[in-house]
């Protein structure tokens, strides 16, 4: 990760007090003058934050009017929304809302990849399977972690859209996050030991309904375990 700029600080601090509700939706934000002054930086370095914010839609211009705040369901930076979810009791919309992303996306790319899967594709996911089955054994957390989101990954690969694969690498670190929350429980390493080598089965049987299917079941037993588990909503 790149060191913090100055840039950075005040988008992130004004980020903040949208979050913290000093900044309602549809008011108008202070002067450059005055978040120079506030954050002990130069104008051009407020231009450019309020660039950056505006980019996301989390500020919009009323031309003649000033630079106003938006409100959350109409941003569009991945980390913000991350940040607004996760704001306060949010943490749960994070973690079901990624839940569903990947069901949405995941179960096409394991369709397409049991029709389109390489010899390599293949070897990816059995080394990432054991890999996972090595560090569960081992105890080795961020080692699991990696091997889960790898083998993910090459079903992703093995579909043959790179664009799905570039879409996914935006949710990288909210991805990572998640995962390993619910990776620190033995028991839902298990299911998902398991469920990785079902999704393997089926994409290598070339039925791409049946690849769907699995994946779509592995997405609710990564629900259930979420719910069970981490959230702690079921007995």
């Amino acid at each position: 990760m790149g060191r913090k700029t100055l840039v950075d600080d005040v988008v992130d601090g004004l980020l903040d007090d949208i979050l913290e509700g000093k900044l309602g939706p549809h008011t108008a934000i202070p002067s450059e003058s005055e978040i120079a002054a506030a954050y002990e930086v130069s104008r051009l370095t407020v231009r450019e934050a309020l660039k950056a914010l505006r980019a996301q839609n989390i500020l919009y211009v009323k031309a003649g009017r000033g630079t106003f705040v938006n409100p959350a369901d109409a941003w569009t930076g991945l980390g913000a929304i991350f940040k607004a979810a996760s704001h306060g009791s949010g943490a749960d919309q994070v973690s079901v809302g990624l839940i569903e992303v990947r069901r949405m996306v995941e179960t096409g790319a394991a369709g397409l990849a049991a029709m389109r899967h390489s010899p390599e594709d293949v070897d990816w996911m059995q080394q990432c399977i054991a890999d996972m089955k090595t560090s569960h054994a081992a105890g080795d957390l961020d080692r699991f972690v990696a091997a889960d989101i790898g083998f993910h990954d090459a079903v992703l690969k093995a579909s043959g859209n790179p664009f799905v694969r570039a879409l996914f690498a935006q949710l990288g670190q909210l991805l990572y996050t998640a995962r390993r929350e619910t990776s620190a429980v033995p028991e839902i390493q298990l299911h998902a030991i398991d469920y990785h080598q079902r999704v393997l089965d089926s994409i290598l049987s070339g039925d791409a309904e049946l690849a769907r299917r699995v994946m779509d079941e592995h997405m609710d037993q990564t629900y259930e375990d979420y719910e069970r588990y981490v959230h702690g909503t079921k007995p």
